[in-house]
């Protein structure tokens, strides 16, 4: 059962009970992530979430990592660009001791300038070890060129400059202006009552400032571009993408069926056709990233200096068959079952509903029921997939990204056409 509160705040509160669960997880969301920040505070969102650990009035660093670890529970956080989640998962008897803790956290945290400047070398580090692994670092580059000059296009941990630029006032100042009751969603989901969960919240959260902090995005610009990057690799990363739908497009079920069809799964096209067909690659696959009012859908592979050319005619070529052939029925149906499938297996844990919860009040305002999703794959038509091949497979918004020893390749927005 799904139950939804709002506090007096602002603040909501969702919870899903699932009796025979042992285990509850529970989550402090806050819809603000690096889209919502000035390209001169790039990163401070992220630094926030670490900092959130670094102790608070009542419990040093220390003190934190011990008592979650005595509950033998996991205590957590993560950036996106749309949302920050701080959370917890522990059995069932521990809730009131995570709440409590969860809270303290959330609530009181020091922002001590020693752990400020401590934590702003382990960031600067996490900066250099994504840059250290290309196959990593590709994929924040392509998401920077493709959604260049929008705030959607920020690195979500910030770069060495941004991040060496925040100030400790800088960073209180952006937790107080957005971290606002209306903008935080508390989500649990195991072996939990709504009501005990409201008991042990009440009054928590009363110094939260009420209001939002968000403030209203412009529609990206979308251009064709071709970024080349000279590395001294073993192999060439390739990030080709086009626009995507949006988490609450009217197709978007449509387009996850086509992305699984494209590249989701061993057996999609561009697996079967790359790597197992011809041998050209160790990795590839396709995916989406969705946002609010925008997306984005991205092929990557990694791939021989030799033969990078080569996979990204094949790719081309997968991809202006979708636009001029419909898919089969059999493909359609299986990557239907893949995905319902893949679905119904993810809310067998608490920690997968509770993500659940907060992401359907974020995106929709409201929880999306198992039974209409299933519908929403059900509906799908050979035809639908055609027609959302024409919509968003769309020369006007390429972006390919390539990295590696490319000084003999000459590539240009001419060369990605269907």
């Amino acid at each position: 059962m799904i139950n939804k509160t709002i506090l007096d705040s602002g603040i909501r509160v969702i919870t899903e009970q699932m009796p025979h669960a042992h285990s509850v997880s529970i989550g402090i969301w806050v819809a603000n992530g690096s889209r919502h920040e000035l390209p001169g505070l790039n990163g401070v969102a992220h630094f926030i979430e670490h900092l959130m650990f670094k102790g608070t009035e009542h419990r040093s660093a220390l003190d934190i990592a011990r008592e979650i670890d005595s509950m033998g529970g996991v205590l957590n956080a993560f950036t996106s660009r749309e949302y920050v989640c701080y959370y917890a998962k522990v059995l069932d008897a521990f809730l009131p001791r995570a709440i409590d803790l969860l809270a303290d956290i959330f609530l009181n945290s020091r922002f001590d300038s020693d752990e400020i400047e401590k934590e702003r070398k382990v960031i600067l580090q996490e900066i250099g070890m994504l840059e250290d692994n290309p196959d990593d670092y590709i994929h924040d580059l392509f998401h920077q060129n493709f959604w260049r000059g929008h705030p959607l296009g920020m690195s979500i941990i910030g770069s060495e400059e941004s991040v060496n630029g925040l100030t400790r006032s800088s960073i209180v100042d952006y937790k107080d202006t957005m971290y606002r009751a209306e903008d935080i969603i508390v989500t649990a989901a195991g072996n939990v009552s709504h009501k005990k969960l409201l008991e042990l919240l009440n009054g928590l959260f009363t110094a939260i400032a009420g209001g939002s902090g968000r403030t209203d995005c412009q529609q990206p610009v979308y251009e064709k571009k071709v970024e080349l990057i000279h590395r001294e690799l073993e192999q060439v990363h390739i990030c080709l993408g086009s626009r995507g739908p949006a988490q609450n497009h009217p197709q978007r079920f449509s387009a996850f069926i086509l992305n699984t069809i494209l590249g989701g799964s061993m057996s999609s096209r561009l697996f079967q056709e790359v790597r197992e067909k011809l041998g050209l690659v160790y990795s590839i696959y396709s995916y989406m990233a969705s946002h609010s009012d925008a997306g984005s859908l991205v092929i990557y592979a990694g791939t021989s200096r030799e033969r990078c050319t080569d996979v990204l005619e094949i790719i081309l070529r997968e991809l202006r068959r979708l636009k001029e052939e419909p898919v089969s029925q059999v493909e359609l149906d299986s990557a239907r079952e893949q995905l319902k499938g893949n679905l119904l297996l993810s809310l067998e844990s608490s920690d997968n509903r509770m993500s659940k919860l907060a992401k359907n009040e974020i995106y929709f305002g409201c929880y999306q029921p198992i039974a209409e999703i299933m519908d929403g794959f059900d509906r799908v038509t050979l035809e639908s997939l055609l027609q959302l091949s024409h919509e968003f497979l769309d020369d006007a918004s390429f972006t390919l990204e390539m990295m590696g020893k490319l000084d003999d390749v000459n590539l240009t927005t001419a060369d990605i056409t269907l």
